[in-house]
C-alpha cells in the first residue's frame, strides 16, 4: 500500500458470532462452548477489496444486510475487521447513524459541542465552527430545543453539519441524504461535491440511485458480504436492478411452489 491513496481495505473480513442471542437460552449456549459443536458464524463481510483515492465519491449499494453498513463502520475505525486489513489515511468525519453521539436532553446548540467532541475537536475549536454549523443547518428556534423534540429530518441535518463542517479528508455517510427536505437534499449534495472537488474522499451507502449516477465517480455493489461488481456508477447501477428484479422474480416462483400469494411473498 504505497500509492497515495485515502482508503485501502485488502481481504477484508467481518464475522460475528451467533452462540449468544436472545434465541438461546444460557444453558444451550455453555453446553456449545463446552462440547465439540461447532460454533455458529456468520460472515458480514467476506474477502472484500477496495481502494478509494482522493477526490473519489464512491456509492455502496445492495440489498439490505448485505453488509454495507457494516463495511463503512470498519473504515470509520467502529469495528476491528476479522480478517485482512484497513489502512485510512487523513482524517475521518462520519454520519453513519443518526443520533450516534447526540443526548436527547441536550439541546442542538449544546449537542453541536458534543457532536465535534465525539469527531476530535477539542472544544475552542467546536465553539469556533459552532456558528457556522447553526446556520447551515437552518434550523431556527428549535437550535435551542431539546433533541428529543426533533423530526428525523432535522436530526439529519444537524448530524451533517456537524459532520461536513470539520473539513474532513474523508467522509463517510449512511443513507443521511435519503432523509429531510427536498432543498436541504440538494444543499447536501453541493457540499459533497464541494468536498469531491477539493480532493476529498466521499463513500456512501445510499438506495438513491440517481444520486449514484448523477454526483458519484464510482458505484460498488455488495450482495451477501461480497463485493459483486466495482465500477462505472451506471453499470453497477443497472447490475442492482437486475439482481433486484430477480430476487423478486425467485421469491415469487417459489412463492407459487408454495402455494402463497406471490404479493405476500415480495414483501
Amino acid at each position: 500500500m504505497t500509492d497515495s491513496h485515502a482508503i485501502a481495505a485488502e481481504d477484508l473480513g467481518v464475522r460475528y458470532d451467533l452462540r449468544f442471542n436472545r434465541k438461546k437460552t444460557v444453558q444451550r449456549t455453555l453446553a456449545q462452548m463446552l462440547s465439540r459443536e461447532p460454533i455458529e458464524q456468520f460472515w458480514a463481510l467476506r474477502h472484500v477489496h477496495l481502494r478509494v483515492q482522493h477526490g473519489e465519491s464512491v456509492a455502496v449499494i445492495g440489498p439490505n444486510g448485505a453488509g454495507k453498513s457494516t463495511l463503512l463502520q470498519v473504515l470509520a475505525g467502529i469495528i476491528r475487521p476479522s480478517e485482512g486489513v484497513v489502512d485510512v489515511r487523513g482524517h475521518v468525519s462520519g454520519l453513519l447513524t443518526l443520533g450516534v453521539g447526540f443526548d436527547q436532553e441536550l439541546t442542538g446548540r449544546e449537542n453541536i459541542l458534543l457532536g465535534g467532541a465525539f469527531l476530535g475537536l477539542d472544544d475552542a475549536v467546536a465553539r469556533e465552527l459552532l456558528p457556522a454549523i447553526v446556520a447551515y443547518a437552518e434550523l431556527g428556534d428549535f437550535i435551542d430545543a431539546p433533541l428529543k423534540t426533533y423530526s428525523a429530518g432535522m436530526r439529519a441535518r444537524l448530524g451533517f453539519a456537524i459532520a461536513t463542517a470539520v473539513d474532513p479528508d474523508i467522509l463517510l455517510l449512511d443513507e443521511v441524504l435519503a432523509t429531510g427536505d427536498a432543498s436541504f437534499r440538494a444543499k447536501s449534495k453541493t457540499r459533497v461535491l464541494e468536498l469531491v472537488r477539493a480532493a476529498k474522499a466521499v463513500v456512501l451507502v445510499t438506495h438513491d440511485m440517481s444520486w449514484v449516477t448523477e454526483y458519484c465517480n464510482r458505484a460498488i455493489l455488495i450482495e451477501k458480504g461480497h463485493v459483486i461488481i466495482d465500477g462505472e456508477p451506471e453499470e453497477v447501477v443497472e447490475t442492482h436492478r437486475l439482481h433486484t428484479e430477480e430476487e423478486k422474480e425467485r421469491k415469487a416462483n417459489a412463492a407459487v411452489a408454495a402455494g402463497i400469494s406471490p404479493v405476500i411473498a415480495g414483501r
